[in-house]
């Protein structure tokens, strides 16, 4: 995870420029065409082969109990020179998409430096499936492009994007609303037009003191969607030295993107941190802490915070740190509804760039299901820059697992601009950190003053005169200088907490806050990891 150049990598999995950069238009070929009412035109295809989801789970099965053997690679030496900007000039035929005439064409994306292992591509007809063959016809770059000289097999197809209906524009003009591309990571355009974070088929020990490991989706099938509001169901064969799995994908095409996710996984050895529904995003300063002089920009992340919905029905946000050192925060829940990665400032003014971080979706884990007991555990990595990738949200099941062990596990990921079941209590809008102590005295060292803000829900209707109480607790240190009032800037239900914060030494502090009139509980609770600076 670490290892990852978010600008390189990730904005080839969607961003919009790139998008219009790799999607080209060219002549036709040759192809040989399967039967049936959704059978894709102007590919060329293998023979047809028995498929189903439960011949593909018990192949992840069979694959589990061997040992791992890696995908094929079409030469290393030339694919380890297509880089950014080459691949960039792979322009896919759009002519040529899987389902050009149905409700969601699907394009193929090449190999190339960062992404450079085949992964095989297949069209589902019925019970039966036939292999999408490479051509480099599909990507016509010219005979002095680098991926000129690789051969047509093994498969230079890496991924694959989805596209509007053929009615909404140019596909090469129109962004793709959900990308596979690269290791098991996938995306989904949100409601407000932009990709950002990522999500993954599984996370295996990120951030951990060994090497993570990144499974591959190795192989996919695609089933049509029957019509604009019918899913795209794409099957996906995972694997990697230390797991294999098949899963089962219902994209859905909504105000966002919508993502039924179904998988069984089959470990080939225990893993010290298996992560499920794993969300990838970036952080690196916002209101709460920002080094002096360090960008332009007021703010620079993806997200901001990490929202969870309990199995016991609490409202938590946990404001994201770019922390000096990898840190873990694990919570521990019993069948949680839900928890999600999410960028919750909207105001453009509060980034000023024109790639549009307040645009950036928020995305959100929805069990299906029972999920039993685990943890939802938060990884934070020092980053000095927006092009990594340093945040990672996912699942850890308390169930023992290692060789022979086999997991199940459904849910559906939401691509939205906001969760998809807000609460009715007031949320948490910003968090923001200073020196302790009172205005025009000296500032007491080992102090640091907090500023919670809370907007809407019961803060809207209270009464006039009643002060919100602020229930503070911490993993260690102590409070002073406690209150709390009306932000004054007109907006109905806007309060904020403030209080001060006394601490020796550098460990961290888990710090938690929610507002409350008498019995009566007005706001999600906040939870915070405040890093202290040691004198």
């Amino acid at each position: 995870m670490t290892g990852l150049d978010r600008r390189s990598f990730l904005q080839v999995l969607g961003a919009a420029a790139v998008a219009r950069a790799i999607g080209g238009v060219g002549g036709a070929a040759a192809a040989e065409t399967p039967t049936g009412a959704n059978a894709p035109k102007g590919l060329a295809f293998g023979p047809v082969e028995p498929f189903s989801y439960d011949m593909l789970k018990r192949r992840a099965l069979a694959m589990a109990a061997k040992p791992y053997v890696p995908p094929p690679r079409p030469d290393p030496a030339i694919v380890s020179r297509i880089d950014y900007d080459a691949h960039g000039k792979l322009r896919f035929r759009k002519e040529f998409s899987l389902y050009r005439d149905g409700a969601y064409p699907i394009s193929f994306q090449h190999v190339g430096m960062f992404f450079p292992k085949t992964v095989r591509m297949n069209a589902v007809d019925g019970e039966t499936a036939r292999e999408v063959l490479y051509d480099p016809r599909y990507f016509p770059a010219g005979p002095d492009h680098v991926a000129a000289g690789l051969a047509q097999q093994p498969s230079a197809f890496a991924g694959f994007w989805v596209h509007e209906p053929a009615r909404k524009g140019d596909l090469d003009k129109v962004e793709p609303w959900a990308t596979f591309l690269g290791a098991s990571y996938f995306r989904g355009v949100g409601e407000l037009g932009q990709v950002g974070m990522s999500a993954r088929g599984i996370a295996l020990n990120p951030g951990g003191a060994g090497a993570e490991e990144f499974p591959d989706f190795r192989e996919f099938w695609f089933e049509p969607a029957a019509g604009e509001d019918a899913p795209v169901t794409v099957y996906a064969l995972l694997d990697g030295p230390s797991v294999a799995g098949a899963y089962r994908f219902l994209l859905r095409r909504t105000k966002g993107v919508v993502m039924d996710i179904e998988a069984a996984i089959h470990p080939r050895r225990t893993i010290e941190r298996l992560g499920l529904a794993p969300l990838t995003s970036m952080y690196w300063f916002s209101e709460t802490a920002k080094p002096t002089m360090v960008d332009w920009r007021p703010e620079v992340h993806d997200s901001d915070g990490l929202a969870m919905w309990t199995g016991t029905g609490e409202r938590i946000w946990r404001p994201l740190n770019n922390p000096a050192r990898i840190s873990f925060s694990s919570f521990v829940d019993d069948n949680p509804r839900g928890f999600g990665l999410s960028q919750r400032d909207r105001k453009f003014e509060n980034y000023e760039d024109g790639v549009r971080y307040d645009k950036r979706p928020s995305v959100w884990v929805e069990p299906i299901g029972p999920w039993g007991r685990g943890m939802v555990q938060l990884v934070e990595i020092p980053t000095d820059d927006e092009i990594h990738d340093n945040i990672c949200a996912m699942w850890l099941p308390e169930a023992p697992h290692g060789a022979g062990s086999h997991i199940q596990i459904a849910y559906r990921l939401h691509w939205l601009a906001d969760e998809p079941y807000p609460g009715d209590l007031a949320r948490c809008v910003a968090t923001r950190l200073g020196n302790g102590g009172q205005p025009g005295q000296p500032r007491p060292k080992g102090v640091r003053k907090f500023m919670v803000e809370f907007l809407g829900g019961p803060l809207v209707d209270l009464p006039m005169g009643v002060l919100p109480e602020a229930v503070l607790t911490a993993s260690r240190g102590s409070f002073s200088y406690v209150f709390t009032e009306a932000v004054p800037n007109d907006v109905p239900g806007h309060w904020r907490a403030q209080f001060d914060l006394t601490t020796t030494g550098g460990e961290p502090v888990e710090l938690r806050c929610f507002l409350r009139s008498g019995d009566r509980v007005l706001s999600e609770t906040w939870l915070y990891q405040y890093h202290p600076t040691p004198a």
